[in-house]
C-alpha cells in the first residue's frame, strides 16, 4: 500500500514537468510527511490542457453521505479496481497522476518496533503515482483521489507486499486517457531497478512530524 509520502518539487516546476496548468490553491511544498485526508497535488486531463489541482487524499464514493461514512479509501488495488463499485467508474473515466518525491513504508524488528524506510526513484526524478479521482457531494462538491497499488516486485517485497503503481513519463498520456484505451496494461509492478530506499528516523512514525530530516538516511 501507500500510506504516507513526500513532495518537494515546487509547484511551478511540477506544472512544467507535467505540462499542466496549475490551480491557485495548490498545497504548500515542500511537505515531507503527506498524510491521508490532506490535500495533495493531482494531475488530470482537462478539455484543452492538463491541470494540476488539489484533491483530498481519500477517495469518496458517491454514496458516502459524509466523509467518514465508510472506510478511508487511500489506495485502490489494481487487481480489483475495475470491479469494485467504489472505483470502477473512475478507473474507466477519471484517472490521474499524483506527484511525489518519495514514499514511506515500514517493517518491524523482533520486538515489534516499526522501522520506517524512505523509497524514491533511483534516478532521483520525481515519482508519478497512478491514481483515480472523484467529484463528491452536491452542495459543495469536493475532489478526492486514491493511489493505485499493485503486488510488490521482488525487491520491494523485502519491505512490503504491496507498492504504488509508478508510471514512467512515456505512459502518462495513456493513463490520463489522452491516447485512447489500453491503460489496463500499465497496471503491473514496476521494474525492480526503478526504486531505491534507505532507513530513516522513527520520528516519521508520527503523522505530525515535519522537516527535511525525515527523509535523511538513518545514521
Amino acid at each position: 500500500m501507500c500510506g504516507r509520502f513526500a513532495v518537494t518539487l515546487p509547484n511551478d516546476a511540477m506544472a512544467q514537468l507535467f505540462a499542466a496548468a496549475p490551480a491557485n490553491t495548490l498545497p504548500s511544498v515542500p511537505n515531507f510527511n503527506v498524510c491521508p485526508t490532506t490535500q495533495v497535488h493531482v494531475v488530470r486531463s482537462g478539455e484543452n490542457t492538463r491541470q494540476v489541482l488539489p484533491m483530498r487524499w481519500g477517495f469518496l464514493p458517491h454514496w458516502y453521505k459524509t466523509e467518514t461514512a465508510g472506510p478511508l479509501l487511500i489506495n485502490a488495488r489494481a487487481e480489483t479496481i475495475a470491479e469494485k463499485p467504489a472505483f470502477r467508474a473512475a478507473c474507466r473515466e477519471r484517472r490521474c497522476l499524483i506527484p511525489a518525491t518519495g514514499l514511506y513504508e515500514w517493517t518491524k524488528d523482533q520486538e515489534g518496533n516499526r522501522l520506517p524506510w524512505y523509497i524514491s526513484r533511483a534516478d532521483d526524478m520525481p515519482i508519478a503515482f497512478a491514481g483515480v479521482w472523484q467529484n463528491w457531494g452536491k452542495e459543495e462538491p469536493k475532489l478526492s483521489c486514491a493511489i493505485v497499488t499493485t503486488p510488490a516486485n521482488a525487491r520491494i517485497s523485502e519491505i512490503h507486499h504491496r507498492m504504488p503503481l509508478i508510471l514512467e513519463p512515456s505512459d502518462w498520456a495513456l493513463w490520463l486517457g489522452e491516447e485512447g484505451k489500453g491503460a489496463a496494461r500499465l497496471m503491473q509492478p514496476g521494474a525492480e531497478d526503478v526504486l531505491s530506499w534507505h532507513r530513516v528516523d522513527p520520528a516519521v512514525n508520527s503523522n505530525r512530524a515535519s522537516g527535511s530530516q525525515l527523509i535523511e538516511p538513518l545514521a
